[in-house]
């Protein structure tokens, strides 16, 4: 049962090819903007993973998020969701970026659970 306050905390490695360089939203060897957020996706995806009926999944809808401090390849962020809202089939979370103790981003992100399959048929 999709509840308030399902949690998940996903982690990453920076790596060369999740860097703004390599991913080419900027010039530098830092964790990508983009690559942070899918993380946090990935987090939010996850917090509610195992309480969906069965065939039944979540996709993004919208994502609001800061990116304050840089990450170099090598250090290890992570990301964690926390469901905030359930209004039927729309889920809102609540989502903190850190890299050690300090927070390198944080914000909302939307999802919406659907059927997998009618999902695909739809495209």
């Amino acid at each position: 049962m999709l509840t308030e306050g399902l949690s998940h905390t996903s982690t990453l490695t920076v790596t060369p090819d999740k860097t703004a360089l390599s991913v080419g939203s900027g010039d530098m060897e830092v964790l990508a903007t983009p690559m942070m957020m899918a993380l946090m996706e990935n987090a939010a995806m996850l917090a509610v993973a195992e309480e969906l009926p069965e065939g039944c999944t979540t996709v993004g809808g919208h994502i609001e998020s800061s990116h304050v401090k840089p990450s170099k390849v090598g250090a290890e962020v992570s990301a964690t969701a926390t469901l905030t809202k359930v209004e039927g089939k729309k889920l809102t979370f609540h989502i903190v970026a850190k890299m050690n103790d300090n927070i390198i981003g944080e914000g909302t992100h939307l999802r919406f659970v659907v059927n997998k399959e009618k999902f695909l048929v739809s495209l």
